[in-house]
């Protein structure tokens, strides 16, 4: 079989990324050497990282790349950051029984590469129990953190900040990572509009960790100390969810989870949106349909929460818990980031029927949000509204637009797709989950596997039961814990790049 796909580049461009991990991972080295941790799990980790990014870049010289190479790109450079970013964990046994946390190596494997892989993703899963955040290091906790901020935006545009010389490819990588067609248009060169928007997302993570420290220095979250406060601020902004504190966001006062809501909101509106506001232009905010149903999704599924929580005779936590318990966690899962303010798990079916519901909405398209996302579900309502039109007038020529802009039917029809291959593969995922689970003689109900398997393919972190807010997945089977792994991967890059990879025409023609 002749290939014709240029892999050498694809792999050589992620040996160029791979490489430059090793910045991030000398944060929390740093960190366990002030604290007289032992650094060695991260030392590990950055000869590992230079060592097989050195190898791999060397493999070509070529610094462009057409489409197919941009897919496989994208795969490989979330794949191997994922398992760099497990060194670490498994070198400490993170989520692992203390006193055997190298008897079942396999399983001490997966669950690091699950942290791995749902830090990364920004899922927020953890594997993590009660021991792991009483115990482990606040350099092991502060990488957790960090790994979910560079997966929030996407580490690809970190990439294409690191290659400005891609030219077309690069604009094709961080299209295909932001799901946005307009980069071009901010700056002239990419690797400029690349800089600008992550010139955003740092500025909006300074002015989180400076918000959430301004409350502790005020005296009104004795708890958010300076690590809390930049933890918190990571992964708020990166909609990602997890938290050094095993009760998450609950464990703060009410103020501080009032002050986390706008930065999720925030983390999962579109960065070209933002970008626009910055510069004081303020009419195409004003005018996206996406922005006006994105917003709208909050407030109409926040207010139906709350009014459930409101009406259950068997919680009595008055109007203000009410309504911020309703909006924090609506807000925590439509935008994926995964936060709890409470064990909502707790609550009535009606409201965690909707809070399940919540997870299949996402934010904006070009944001840090993983999910389905606002985009796909308005052209997708539009369509159908148009559909029952020209089925009462079927000499209708009705195009679909949203604001001023006319979408192709060509990009209908993928978003179609995308959206009926993302419910089938939650579905099959759900029935691995259940049937693996009586393989191996764990108690899982219907509702558990289904939240389990939604908030993990959709990146969300906390579902119902034994993988509710409070607890964690370690009590999934090994087996089922490997999937997921996988399925995390498949759906932060958004399917299409994994599945592409399985055809023989992407290799051949």
């Amino acid at each position: 079989m002749t290939v014709r796909v240029d892999w050498r580049s694809s792999c050589s461009l992620t040996g160029t990324v791979l490489k430059w991990l090793a910045v991030p991972l000398a944060v929390p080295l740093v960190l366990a050497i002030l604290d007289g941790d032992n650094p060695f799990p991260f030392v590990a980790a950055v000869v590992a990282t230079v060592a097989v990014g050195v190898a791999l870049e060397r493999l070509s010289d070529e610094q462009d790349l057409e489409q197919r190479e941009a897919f496989l790109m994208v795969a490989l450079t979330w794949l191997g950051v994922a398992v760099i970013g497990a060194i670490p964990f498994y070198l400490t046994g993170l989520g692992s029984d203390p006193s055997s946390a190298f008897a079942a190596p396999v399983g001490g494997l997966v669950n690091a590469l699950f942290e791995s892989m749902s830090g990364l993703t920004t899922t927020g899963a953890t594997v993590m129990s009660g021991w792991d955040f009483d115990n482990q290091s606040r350099s092991i906790l502060l990488w957790r953190q960090l790994i979910q901020w560079l997966g929030g935006l996407g580490i690809l545009i970190v990439a294409i900040g690191l290659l400005s010389n891609l030219m077309v490819g690069g604009a094709q990588l961080m299209e295909t990572e932001t799901q946005t067609r307009n980069v071009r248009k901010l700056r002239p060169h990419l690797d400029e509009t690349a800089r600008l928007i992550w010139g955003l997302y740092v500025g909006l993570t300074v002015l989180a960790a400076a918000t959430f420290y301004a409350l502790h220095l005020l005296g009104l979250a004795p708890n958010m100390d300076l690590f809390n406060a930049v933890s918190h601020a990571l992964t708020s902004v990166a909609t990602a969810g997890f938290s050094p504190e095993p009760q998450s966001a609950g464990a703060f006062t009410p103020i501080v989870q009032w002050a986390i809501i706008p930065f999720m909101i925030l983390g999962a509106t579109n960065f070209v949106l933002l970008y626009y506001i910055t510069q004081g232009e303020f009419r195409q905010p004003l005018e996206s349909e996406e922005l006006r149903f994105y917003l709208s999704v909050l407030v109409s599924f926040s207010a139906i929460v709350a009014a459930i929580i409101w009406i259950d005779p068997e919680i009595d936590t008055g109007l203000e818990p009410t309504l911020r318990h309703g909006l924090f966690n609506v807000v925590s899962l439509v935008t994926t980031t995964g936060y709890a303010s409470t064990d909502f798990a707790l609550w009535s079916s009606g409201a965690t029927h909707m809070l399940f519901l919540s997870m299949f909405i996402g934010g904006m398209a070009g944001s840090t949000t993983c999910s389905i996302k606002s985009l796909r579900w308005l052209v997708t309502f539009k369509a159908f509204r148009r559909n029952l039109f020209t089925s009462i007038h079927p000499e209708a020529v009705r195009p679909l637009r949203l604001g001023d802009t006319v979408v192709d039917e060509e990009t209908v029809r993928d978003i179609y797709a995308y959206v009926l291959l993302a419910i089938i593969i939650f579905f099959l995922l759900t029935i691995f989950v259940v049937v693996d689970a009586a393989r191996a003689s764990t108690a899982v109900t219907e509702f558990e596997a289904l939240g389990a398997s939604a908030s993990i393919f959709l990146n969300i972190g906390p579902a119902f039961g034994m993988a509710g807010p409070m607890d964690n997945y370690a009590g999934f089977p090994t087996t089922t814990r490997a999937v997921m792994i996988v399925m995390m991967w498949v759906g932060r890059i958004e399917i299409i790049p994994v599945l592409v990879l399985l055809t023989p025409a992407f290799w051949k023609s």
